[in-house]
């Protein structure tokens, strides 16, 4: 059985380092990049050549060699994928035409229902905001990871996100003593809090992927310790 993971909340606030460093603590993992401005493989440290925004505009038109646009889809969708050691990703992107994003949405979905049995784990990195709910790119999943920075709009995002999500265990990130009061008016579950870290800011100036970071490091120590407990 698949498990699912994915992670949400307001920007900035470490949803992608989150997402990659656990990625690359898991094995056998569709990584999906949800984001339209998609960075993930930033931090895994891979190349996208193709996104599914690409896609889109390829399943538009009239599949070849009689093939179904459902076929094709899927077609195109794998030649997207990037294959690493441990995880194959798959890029959002942006459509290369007008439009919206619903329709990149629905192949991300669809995709997911059936490339999701040939792995162990799939970890979706959302954009910020609220709109995916709606949109309904996070269908299906074991653990609806919320992250907030320390400040009370942060931790009130993640309480209007787990409203919407009601269905779904919702988790929030790091916060100091002083919003504890607030996460528990809010009946929000605190899964582990992850320090500011002036590697990961190197990492990031530098352009050094993430997964490259040593695994003595505080926030990668932390990480391993949620993924143990997501898992459990």
């Amino acid at each position: 059985m698949t498990f699912t993971i994915a992670v949400a909340g307001k920007g900035g606030t470490g949803k992608t380092t989150i997402a990659g460093i656990l990625i690359s603590k898991l094995d056998r993992v569709l990584a999906i990049d949800a984001d339209p401005n998609s960075n993930l493989n930033e931090v895994l440290g891979v190349k996208v050549e193709h996104t599914v925004g690409c896609v889109r505009e390829k399943v538009l038109e009239e599949p070849p060699g009689g093939m179904t646009k459902q076929e094709y889809m899927k077609f195109q969708l794998n030649k997207s994928l990037v294959e690493a050691d441990n995880f194959d990703l798959l890029a959002m992107g942006r459509p290369e035409g007008a439009g919206c994003y619903c329709y990149a949405n629905n192949l991300i979905r669809n995709y997911i229902d059936f490339a999701s049995k040939d792995y162990k784990f799939v970890v979706m990195d959302n954009e910020a905001g609220l709109e995916h709910l709606s949109r309904r790119t996070t269908n299906y999943v074991d653990v609806l990871l919320i992250v907030s920075d320390p400040t009370v709009r942060g931790i009130k995002t993640a309480a209007r996100v787990r409203d919407l999500s009601k269905e779904m265990k919702l988790k929030i990130g790091k916060m100091d003593s002083g919003l504890k009061e607030l996460i528990t008016d809010l009946k929000l579950d605190l899964l582990a809090v992850l320090p500011e870290d002036e590697e990961i800011k190197k990492f990031d100036l530098q352009g050094k992927a993430l997964v490259e970071l040593d695994e003595k490091n505080q926030v990668v120590r932390e990480i391993e310790k949620l993924k143990e407990k997501m898992l459990k």
